[in-house]
């Protein structure tokens, strides 16, 4: 389905440098991302009160390169039922196809990760291939060095500050996926589901195809839209809108933990998240465009949409009612009550009185 070599050795390859740093300063912020991961996860536990087993763990520290081999290595895993599921195929498509459609698709990823890898500051890994023993771990979390530093450069920020301030976004979510038990097979099989409810006959993946050529089209001139609308078939919408939901909330504590556990912690917190959300708005039409077809527009829309839920749901019921978020998949908003805060409340809570 994917060369994923190629895909590889692509991203790789069209990858852009990182700033240029010496030996030491290299070494210096690597040590400083780890040290500050670790302090930033302390800082979350507390603010969140969510308690987890798992024991306190250095972030992993990566280079651009680094960042496009994890995710590949991710998306194996994630596309894992899917690959299995056309390769019982009953009617396969010629050998020839295969290979030039693995192929092309194996660039058109590696151009995609190519481009996010000089932009991504950390994320949280939930899908990891085995360890040598069979074990799969539960999960990384991994911090893109060359792009903090990047980033504080361009904004003219501390430099600690700033590094702690995204280890306390990334690290909730390490929080989340370690102290919420089921969460993460949660998510895992409604990302399952959704490959396996694809259409994959070849009238409606040729249909899916024009569709996504013509909102390319529309997308450059101006217009809205993204290619994960267009190429879902209807049975995938229903659980798109789950798996949205979740996303958001977890995206949504984390942007809240950030700035609300910040002006303790960070000094200079209110310039870095100015300076931060001006940077935002200051990308170039090229980077507009793909982030539109991406939906990473969609997922900036999240942080804000999920962090304005979470501020809601503190503000008014207090933290332990709010973490009753986290009991089962039933207790997690639905995408009208992340929009409705009060509706979730009325759902789950039932309106307590506010916690001193």
């Amino acid at each position: 389905m994917i060369d994923w070599d190629l895909a590889v050795s692509t991203g790789t390859r069209l990858v852009r440098p990182g700033p240029q740093v010496s030996r030491e300063e290299a070494r210096q912020a690597v040590t400083e991302l780890r040290t500050l991961s670790r302090e930033a996860e302390g800082h979350v536990r507390e603010f969140t009160k969510i308690h987890t087993e798992a024991p306190p763990q250095p972030a992993t520290i990566v280079d651009r390169p680094g960042w496009i081999r994890a995710n590949v290595e991710g998306f194996r895993v994630v596309l894992e039922p899917l690959t299995e599921r056309m390769g019982n195929n009953d009617n396969p498509p010629p050998a020839i196809v295969t290979a030039v459609g693995s192929r092309i698709t194996g660039v058109e990823v590696g151009a995609v990760l190519a481009f996010l890898a000089s932009r991504v500051l950390g994320q949280y890994e939930l899908f990891l291939p085995p360890d040598p023993t069979g074990q799969e771990p539960t999960g990384r979390l991994t911090l893109v060095a060359p792009n903090i530093v990047n980033a504080e450069r361009e904004m003219n920020v501390h430099p600690r500050d700033f590094r702690l301030w995204v280890c306390l976004h990334e690290e909730t979510h390490r929080v989340q996926f370690t102290g919420v038990p089921w969460l993460r097979e949660y998510v895992r099989s409604q990302m399952t589901e959704f490959l396996l409810a694809s259409d994959l006959d070849l009238p409606t993946i040729l249909e899916r195809l024009r569709s996504a050529a013509d909102t390319v089209a529309d997308v450059v001139r101006g217009g809205e839209g993204n290619l994960i609308d267009v190429i879902q078939s209807p049975a995938q919408k229903e659980i798109l809108d789950r798996l949205t939901a979740v996303m958001t909330l977890v995206e949504g504590h984390g942007d809240y933990v950030m700035d609300a556990v910040g002006p303790s912690v960070v000094p200079s917190v209110a310039d870095i998240r100015a300076k931060f959300a001006a940077r935002r708005e200051s990308t170039s039409k090229f980077d507009r465009t793909v982030r539109k077809l991406l939906g990473i527009e969609l997922k900036m829309k999240q942080y804000a949409e999920g962090s304005a839920f979470v501020r809601h749901v503190v503000g008014k019921v207090g933290m332990d009612n709010f973490n009753k978020v986290w009991t089962s998949p039933e207790t997690l908003p639905t995408i009208a009550e992340i929009a409705d805060p009060d509706t979730w409340i009325n759902r789950v809570v039932g309106q307590p009185a506010l916690e001193s």
